[in-house]
């Protein structure tokens, strides 16, 4: 799981409610981390591997939708292997453990042990929150079609530039001037606080803000794509209203515990004495909320790729398959196209006029199909329906040309 609390952890002088909980049965603690961690990151790679039967996702292009969801999972992954390091070596070297925030002079590998494994956990976990606000941007940005590949630069560098940042400063702060001065003050702990909780606040806040702005933007596109808002349209506004909800659904599921837990935390360490009986029952609930984070943070890696694709079975497909180049095709169409060479003549130029304003026309209506294919990435009805809508519509202005 992850929580400032663990970096806190490495102070000497920490305070008595980092205390409680690290030292609550550590090694029952250790032991769920490391399941839940393990059983998440072995679905999440199968879930994310292709599938038997598994038609391919044929995109108009490669999208930065697509791109942000696999860089979620990888960050979700690649954090979920630091729970599972960090909780290994907990339960299997407990004497290395002791010596953690024992400033001896002489010792200082568990110490960098736990600095590093802590700061490796939270820099991938708030990439991911990064990553998942650039997701709903990009969603509501290509609905208004003004997003595209170019912009994943930007997002690449809004989101690991935020979290490294983020990271370093929030450790700087707690660590200054050395590990051993750490939580001191107020000074050191809250910027260090708020750094971590920055990324997650902000997805709590500002996601379902946008997701609910796109939602309405695409409803705005169907109704414009045939002039009428028929119950396939109705239908695929529904998918994509459900996929968001489901995202944000998971992402509270996971995260709403931390909030709590750090709630009760911060409410014991403005008490005098924590022990005291009037706070057993903050205490119990402090102590199984920080069990449920063990839990709910590493299964968000899985729960995610649920909410992104589904569920998409057992039966792996690992054979190679040659992918069509996308110059290719267009290779082929332009020679087909340019075989036959026009007569000139006034006739003709009229007609390759009107001919050219109706590609135009389904230009234009590609796009918006692209656009809807994006959000809908990963509900295959959904995107069968963009298509037949999208034929059917070329099918009518074919007619219309031969008439």
């Amino acid at each position: 799981m992850a929580s400032p609390r663990l970096e806190t952890y490495c102070c000497p002088n920490r305070d008595a409610a980092t205390e409680l909980i690290l030292t609550f049965q550590p090694g029952v603690f250790c032991g769920v981390c490391t399941g839940s961690a393990s059983v998440s990151l072995l679905l999440s790679i199968l879930q994310l591997l292709p599938k038997q039967g598994q038609s391919p996702r044929k995109m108009p292009k490669a999208s930065s939708s697509s791109t942000i969801l696999l860089l979620i999972s990888a960050c979700d992954i690649f954090g979920g292997l630091g729970i599972i390091f960090r909780s290994t070596i907990w339960l299997s070297f407990p004497d290395f453990i002791a010596n953690i925030s024992v400033i001896n002079g002489t010792d200082v590998w568990p110490t960098a042990f736990c600095v590093g494994s802590a700061m490796w956990i939270q820099l991938l976990y708030s990439a991911g929150f990064w990553w998942l606000f650039c997701y709903a941007v990009d969603s509501y940005l290509v609905v208004r079609r003004s997003a595209g590949l170019s912009t994943i630069v930007l997002y690449h560098m809004m989101a690991w530039g935020l979290a490294v940042l983020l990271c370093v400063e929030g450790i700087a702060m707690l660590y200054y001037p050395s590990v051993a001065s750490c939580e001191n003050g107020l000074e050191h702990a809250i910027p260090h606080y708020i750094t971590t909780y920055a990324p997650l606040l902000l997805v709590l806040v500002a996601n379902p803000i946008l997701f609910r702005r796109t939602i309405t933007a695409v409803a705005s596109l169907l109704k414009g794509r045939q002039g009428i808002y028929t119950e396939n349209e109705r239908r695929l506004g529904t998918e994509i209203q459900i996929r968001f909800f489901k995202i944000m659904l998971v992402f509270v599921i996971c995260w709403s515990s931390n909030i709590i837990n750090e709630i009760l935390l911060f409410y014991l360490e403005m008490q005098p004495d924590i022990n005291g009986s009037h706070l057993k029952n903050v205490r119990n609930a402090a102590l199984i909320t920080w069990i449920i984070m063990g839990v709910l943070n590493p299964m968000q890696s899985f729960l995610f790729t649920l909410a992104f694709y589904g569920w998409t079975g057992w039966k792996l497909d690992l054979k190679w398959r040659k992918r069509e180049i996308p110059w290719e095709s267009l290779s082929t169409s332009t020679v087909g196209e340019n075989a036959y060479p026009s007569p000139i003549g006034s006739s003709v130029n009229f007609q390759n006029s009107l001919r050219d304003s109706k590609k135009t026309t389904i230009a234009s209506s590609h796009q918006i199909d692209e656009a809807l294919s994006m959000l809908s990435e990963g509900s295959d009805d959904s995107t069968v329906e963009i298509h037949i809508s999208s034929e059917l519509h070329d099918l009518d202005g074919n007619d219309a040309d031969v008439e």
